[in-house]
């Protein structure tokens, strides 16, 4: 028990993680709008000061949300942040959205954030995976691995749990922000992707978040559209009329037929966007 104990301190040694990334040098951190990222960002702002950036993408597959969410949560900070575009859909191998298209996503990615690095001048380049990302398949994870990114709260041993508690000590505006994942994930593999579907898919899920509910899938299979939310607010979206004025608003937007689903929302095992 004692050692477990040990090593959970460890895990938790923010100065010890500070010290590490002040010993890389310059250092570009991909931040979206996660609790994750943010927390990395964080840290590396202690370290590092003037020499940390976070950088956010942002594209077709990535919620004008999310965004706005990234430029709060560096404010906070106070670390210098840039947004910079990025579009998978130039991909061929993205549009047809394999099981694996998280990879060609995140090749484009690490490499639009790895040109403004070497302009930059950086010496390391970091993003927010933590231990319980490494327990599924994420092919995402290893277009960042060819890319050259690090991954502190890993190898740090630390968990969403332990992000979070980081979070909220520093007062992050997303400390408890459920972890999100691009549009893309949204729609059946096999289904191909182009913007005008990203963009339905994100304007469909805005419906449901400006009534208030904090979080939304819209899932795509063919022309039709299943809406889920977190179980605990399952009850008030199917509660009428509130139920048919939400399908209803779905439906304008093109998708046919457009059901609820009444287990709400359940974790998937695979990759999210959460968070680099």
């Amino acid at each position: 028990m004692a050692g477990a104990v040990a090593v959970r301190d460890s895990a938790l040694d923010e100065g010890l993680l500070r010290r590490r990334l002040a010993a890389g040098g310059r250092a570009v951190v991909a931040m979206s709008g996660g609790v994750d990222s943010a927390v990395v960002a964080a840290i590396a702002h202690e370290a590092l000061g003037a020499d940390a950036v976070a950088v956010t993408l942002h594209g077709p597959a990535v919620s004008a949300a999310e965004v706005r969410r990234a430029v709060e949560v560096a404010r906070t900070i106070g670390i210098r942040h840039e947004l910079l575009s990025a579009d998978p859909l130039t991909r061929a191998e993205y549009r047809a959205n394999p099981p694996n298209r998280c990879y060609f996503c995140r090749s484009v990615e690490a490499g639009r954030l790895r040109a403004f690095g070497e302009q930059w001048g950086a010496a390391q380049y970091l993003d927010g995976v933590h231990i319980d990302d490494l327990s599924d398949d994420r092919p995402g994870l290893r277009a960042m691995d060819e890319a050259g990114f690090a991954h502190p709260l890993a190898d740090a041993g630390w968990t969403k749990a332990d992000v979070r508690r980081a979070a909220r000590a520093r007062g992050l505006p997303n400390a408890e922000q459920p972890s999100d994942a691009c549009l893309a994930s949204r729609v059946t593999h096999g289904q191909p992707i182009d913007a005008a579907l990203l963009g339905r898919v994100e304007a469909a899920e805005a419906v449901l978040l400006d009534l208030g509910f904090r979080r939304v899938r819209v899932r795509v299979r063919g022309t039709g559209a299943r809406i889920e939310v977190d179980p605990s607010e399952v009850a008030r979206l199917r509660a009428p009329p509130m139920d048919s004025e939400v399908t209803a608003a779905v439906g304008r937007l093109g998708f046919d037929p457009v059901e609820i689903d009444p287990r709400g929302y359940v974790a998937r095992s695979g990759p999210v966007r959460s968070e680099p």
